[in-house]
């Protein structure tokens, strides 16, 4: 299972619910920043987009990318237990 970084812009109808509840629907998640997220999943990262802009505007935007070794941070908004377990 691939652990994906997910960051995206709503840019007019913000509509966060919608797309939080689509991102928590997947069986591991975190919340690391207020528009970036982490998500594990079988599915590529193409898959996963197209997933969660089904609940977005054209005008919004997305950006997954696999989540690599190494990473550092300060003051995420998820644990930093499960930064180090996941990503």
């Amino acid at each position: 299972m691939a652990t994906y970084i997910v960051s995206y812009d709503l840019i007019n109808n913000k509509d966060y619910s919608s797309l939080t509840d689509k991102i928590k629907s997947y069986w591991t998640y975190a919340k690391i920043l207020e528009s970036l997220w982490a998500v594990s999943t079988e599915q590529s990262a193409k898959i996963l987009a197209n997933n969660l802009l089904s609940t977005m505007d054209n005008d919004d935007r997305i950006f997954v990318l696999k989540s690599w070794q190494e990473a550092a941070w300060k003051n995420a908004l998820c644990t930093d237990k499960w930064l180090l377990d996941n990503l």
